[in-house]
């Protein structure tokens, strides 16, 4: 089973995320087998999809406020075209485990961000 490992964040309220997070990933196929709090500003899902999917999990995760680092676009986008170049239906099929670290940045502010520093130095 292929797998690939995604990390993103929001500047969404993280109870409006998550409702509509695991509905769109409903609504694309996905099967989420776990969701786990990480830290208080973070989670971390672990979820199944079909290769067909990997279009939709990504169109998903942008439409709901999701933002991607830059290795996750471009694992999500090497998943999108090896979907589009498959020969036979059937490999369409295979699952696709991944594991999303959503980090909620809500309430980060910079007063947090410059009291974090200042404890550091």
């Amino acid at each position: 089973m292929q797998s690939i490992e995604l990390q993103a964040f929001t500047y969404e309220d993280r109870h409006d995320v998550l409702p509509a997070l695991t509905a769109a990933l409903g609504r694309c196929g996905g099967w989420i087998l776990d969701r786990r709090t990480v830290s208080p500003t973070q989670l971390e899902f672990r979820v199944e999809i079909q290769l067909r999917a990997a279009l939709d999990l990504y169109g998903a995760l942008v439409g709901e406020g999701v933002e991607l680092t830059r290795s996750g676009h471009e694992g999500l986008t090497e998943l999108c075209a090896r979907r589009k170049h498959v020969r036979h239906s059937a490999e369409l099929g295979h699952v696709v485990a991944v594991r999303l670290e959503l980090s909620f940045l809500d309430d980060v502010t910079l007063n947090n961000v410059l009291s974090v520093g200042v404890g550091a130095a």
